[in-house]
């Protein structure tokens, strides 16, 4: 059986803020809530989330064996996450402007994992960082970590939202697992859904990826006419209003530094830009993801005036 204290202990040593254990289960109500989203097309141009629906809502299916999830979760709050002059064109989400944390987080599971089949050598897992169909956020809040909030994205009480998240699938059980995280910390609050540009909140933890501003810059075609507003990787909006980011402390690991400031980028600057100098400046972020020429042609976007609005 595995220890809890243990697993939390060697989270806090490998580089994470908080971490949370819960039992794997089945979630038939999110299944319901998300083919009612697919029903409405909210999906837009993210035709992957239609796949292993079979498998998005059941851990089991993804681990066999599985009894355990630990749920590890890292703040990389920095000063780019409290939000841009109105005059900057050129906003980049501020996850993006760090290491691609899916490799940092990945490494930091791994290590955690190799530490915990030294202790215990029958023990299977793997290791998830928006790898898999897994229900990281709804594990989040089984694991008494915080709850969902407006912006459909997990806030913590301590950290607010800026946090990023990885899981562990584990074969074993644990003594102890952690109390479901049940207090709605939002209350009446809707900062989130006034402050979406394009109105892609549609309603509580409803996104509608059609008019989504994060969607139209990193996984919509080209020639989306949503206007920008002035973003051209990703979008924090609906993060730097909400009064839980505002008063959470800055990261404090300092793999998630942020690498540059977009902010002293200019339209310019990213139209004169080459291949090898995208590379050698941002080939270790996220923005690899979407390439030079897209982030360029987002630019020059938000450069001219908008001819159809969402």
């Amino acid at each position: 059986m595995l220890e809890s204290q243990r697993i939390k202990s060697l989270a806090l040593d490998t580089g994470f803020d908080l971490c949370g254990i819960a039992r794997v289960r089945r979630f038939g109500r999110n299944e319901e809530a998300f083919r009612r989203w697919l029903e409405r097309g909210y999906d837009a141009s993210l035709t992957y989330m239609r796949n292993h629906l079979d498998v998005r809502f059941d851990a089991q299916r993804l681990v066999e064996g599985a009894r355990t999830v630990v749920v590890c979760a890292v703040s990389y709050r920095s000063h780019l996450s409290e939000g841009y002059d109105a005059a900057c064109r050129t906003r980049i989400a501020s996850y993006a402007c760090n290491r691609d944390y899916h490799k940092t987080i990945r490494k930091m599971l791994q290590q955690m994992l190799r530490t915990l089949q030294a202790e215990h050598p029958a023990l299977a897992g793997r290791a998830f960082v928006d790898s898999a169909p897994l229900l990281e956020k709804q594990y989040a809040v089984e694991a008494g970590l915080g709850w969902i909030g407006r912006q459909s994205l997990l806030i913590t009480p301590r950290l607010g939202s800026f946090v990023l998240l990885g899981e562990l699938v584990l074969s074993d059980e644990a003594d102890l697992y952690d109390t479901p995280y049940t207090r709605n910390g939002c209350g009446d609050c809707r900062r989130c859904m006034e402050a979406c540009p394009t109105g892609a909140l549609t309603a509580p933890m409803t996104v509608d990826a059609t008019r989504c501003i994060s969607c139209h810059t990193i996984e919509a075609p080209p020639e989306s006419e949503v206007d920008l507003h002035g973003w051209i990787f990703g979008c924090d909006e609906c993060q730097s209003c909400c009064p839980h980011n505002r008063h959470a402390p800055l990261h404090r690991n300092a793999a998630f530094d942020p690498l540059f400031d977009p902010a002293a980028i200019g339209p310019a600057e990213w139209a004169a830009m080459s291949d090898d100098d995208f590379a050698g400046r941002f080939g270790s972020t996220p923005l690899k993801r979407s390439g030079l020429a897209r982030l360029q042609r987002n630019a020059a976007r938000n450069a001219r005036p908008t001819e159809k609005k969402q």
